[in-house]
C-alpha cells in the first residue's frame, strides 16, 4: 500500500523526529538487575550428572526467591543441573530458559545487556566469575567445588557502575 505523497511529508518529519528521540532509549537498554546462581547440588562428577534431591530443593528455593523479581529472561548452559536449576522460576515465570554457550560468554552479555527488566543466568563455580566481572560487577573469592549457594545481584546505578550483592541460598 502506497501513502499519498501528501501524507508521507505530513507524517515523515514527525515519525523521524519521534525515531531520534527514541533511539537513545534503545541504546540505554540494559536489565535492571542481573541475578547469576551456580546451578544445585549434582549426583557426580561425571558426565552430565542431574541434580540431587538437595539441588532440587535448592533450585525451588531459587525460583521462590526471584518470581516477584520481575524476570524477564532466563538463561543456562545445556547441562542438565544448569537447565533444572532454571526451570522452576521458569515455571513460575512461564518464560522458556533460553540457552547459552559457557564458552563465549561475551556473547551472553552483549545479549543480557540489550534487554530490560530482570535476567536469571545459572552457570557453573568455573564461569560464575567471569561473568561477573564482564557484567560489571565484582565476584569476590573463589567458588568452590562443594560450594552451591551463592547468589549475585548485580544492579546498575545511574553513574555506569555495577552494584555487586552476595546473597546465599538455603
Amino acid at each position: 500500500m502506497r501513502l499519498p505523497a501528501r501524507l508521507f511529508r505530513h507524517l515523515s518529519p514527525r515519525l523521524f523526529l519521534s525515531l531520534a528521540l527514541l533511539a537513545p532509549c534503545a541504546a540505554m537498554a540494559e536489565p535492571s538487575a542481573i541475578y547469576l546462581v551456580r546451578h544445585g547440588e549434582k549426583q557426580s562428577e561425571n558426565g552430565d550428572p542431574e541434580l540431587t534431591a538437595q539441588g532440587r530443593a535448592r533450585a525451588q528455593h531459587v525460583g521462590i526467591l526471584l518470581h516477584r523479581a520481575g524476570i524477564t529472561g532466563i538463561f543456562s548452559t545445556s547441562t542438565k543441573r544448569t537447565r533444572q536449576t532454571a526451570e522452576p522460576l521458569a515455571q513460575r515465570t512461564g518464560l522458556a530458559v533460553q540457552l547459552y554457550d559457557p564458552r563465549n560468554p561475551k556473547a551472553l552479555v552483549e545479549k543480557v545487556k540489550g534487554l530490560t527488566g530482570a535476567v536469571l543466568v545459572v552457570g557453573h563455580s568455573n564461569t560464575l566469575p567471569e561473568l561477573v566481572r564482564l557484567f560489571g560487577g565484582v565476584p569476590g573469592a573463589e567458588i568452590g567445588d562443594d560450594e552451591y549457594d551463592r547468589l549475585y545481584q548485580l544492579t546498575p546505578t545511574p553513574g555506569g557502575a555495577v552494584n555487586t550483592v552476595l546473597f546465599t541460598t538455603p
